[in-house]
């Protein structure tokens, strides 16, 4: 498979979840997200050779997804500009206001917790199984289980 086909699958497989906990880690900030999730993508694209399949995708996704947001955190005053016009369109996500409300709520408390567990409960809201989520954060199994018992 060509890099630009694969590119394109793991982009229309991987955006939203990205695009969810991006917004997760900028408090539901639309913008913010749709930033770091193109910064994110194109961050992908670029390294794709180099990935060696030690894990799946998803997981190497997921830790450049969390590296970046991390670095918007601690560098917002740094903007870069990309051009974007090579990533394919996705539709965006629109909810009633009431789940807006819910959504900006459950975002406020979600900011309020220590960067590690931030990471977990983004990644178990988005739907991960256990043992990624384990791999991601480098931790076994079991521990993420307490965390996220400790966490709720």
């Amino acid at each position: 498979m060509a890099k630009k086909e694969l590119f394109d699958e793991i982009y229309y497989k991987h955006y939203n979840k990205v695009f969810r906990l991006c917004k997760g880690y900028f408090c539901g900030d639309t913008a913010l997200a749709s930033d770091a999730t193109q910064e994110i993508f194109i961050k992908v694209w670029e390294k794709l050779d180099t990935f060696r399949n030690e894990s799946s995708i998803s997981t190497w996704i997921y830790r450049i997804a969390v590296n970046t947001c991390l670095l918007y955190l601690r560098k917002s005053s740094t903007k870069k500009e990309i051009r974007t016009d090579i990533l394919p369109q996705v539709v965006s996500e629109t909810y009633s206001s009431e789940k807006d409300e819910q959504l900006r709520q459950m975002y406020q408390c979600i900011q309020k917790l220590e960067e590690t567990n931030k990471m977990i409960i983004l990644m178990t809201l988005d739907g991960l199984e256990y043992q990624e989520i384990a791999e991601v954060i480098g931790i076994s199994e079991e521990t993420l289980r307490v965390r996220i018992h400790r966490i709720k």
